[in-house]
């Protein structure tokens, strides 16, 4: 049974947020509007409680970006319910729009032409002809699992594309300031980093540490090699795991060395833990 496909309007520029609704609702008089945001944390809230059929991101929005958004949305999303299909809308960048492209992914370009905005209309239009018609066959747990795969390539292709130039300096101490004191934490000793509010816990074997540098400009400082992404907020030193269980859900649970806690790596980073 065919159901009225709704979206969600993630765009803090209340003019074209408007704009971009008006058009829709000019190309596409089925489809309804569930709600419109103006930042990136309120998109995943809304878009977690609304299940709609499409999201439309801004990419550069206040605190969480649109690319940051999906990545919680993939991360987040219930079982059993189909994933949204994400256009991402963007003032013109060559290096968004080449990881864009390599991924296939839908986008926008801002201000939103109308020619350009029916073309997506019908593209999104096909595909969700093509969910519908492959439903029997292809469940929800399929579909965000390719999901999953397109946003694990296009987050590779922005990441790299959106620090060109010198790789800066690995770290090899983190100073960590508690009252008058400075403590320099060695990375060789940190298990994890974890984002936590305004702050990033350094934990250790021994103890933990609260610093203010957010982890996405804690990461292009850190060895790849030796520090793994398994979330959005969590960074693990790889020697420091010592077994990963995958779960029905597709996420992976970590257990450590020197620590009694277990963590979570993401269904976009379960790969990592592919048995070899």
């Amino acid at each position: 049974m065919t159901t009225t496909p709704t979206a969600l309007i993630a765009e803090d520029e209340p003019l074209l947020a408007a704009a971009l609704q008006a058009e829709l609702t000019t190309l596409w008089p089925a489809l309804q509007v569930a709600a419109t945001v103006g930042d990136g944390a309120s998109a995943l809230a809304q878009a977690l409680a609304l299940q709609p059929t499409l999201c439309f991101l801004d990419i550069r929005m206040p605190g969480m970006s649109g690319l940051e958004a999906a990545q919680a949305l993939a991360e987040d999303w219930p079982d059993g319910a189909p994933f949204p299909l994400i256009v991402f809308v963007t003032a013109y960048d060559q290096y968004a729009l080449q990881a864009f492209e390599a991924q296939a992914v839908d986008y926008l370009l801002k201000p939103v032409d109308g020619e350009r905005l029916a073309a997506c209309v019908a593209r999104l239009q096909a595909r969700l002809a093509e969910r519908e018609a492959a439903a029997a066959t292809v469940t929800p747990a399929t579909d965000l699992a390719r999901s999953v795969e397109q946003l694990r390539g296009l987050l590779a292709s922005a990441g790299g594309a959106s620090h060109p130039g010198a790789a800066p300096a690995r770290l090899d101490v983190v100073p960590a300031q508690v009252g008058a004191t400075v403590h320099l934490v060695p990375v060789d000793e940190v298990i994890y980093f974890e984002a936590a509010d305004k702050y990033v816990r350094v934990v250790t074997a021994e103890r933990e540490h609260l610093i203010r540098t957010p982890l996405k400009d804690l990461l292009p400082q850190l060895d790849p090699q030796r520090f793994w992404q398994v979330h959005r907020g969590t960074v693990v030193q790889a020697r420091c795991v010592r077994s990963a269980r995958r779960e029905e859900s597709g996420k992976v649970t970590l257990t450590l060395a020197g620590r009694p806690e277990t963590l979570t790596a993401s269904r976009l980073y379960a790969h990592l833990f592919k048995g070899m």
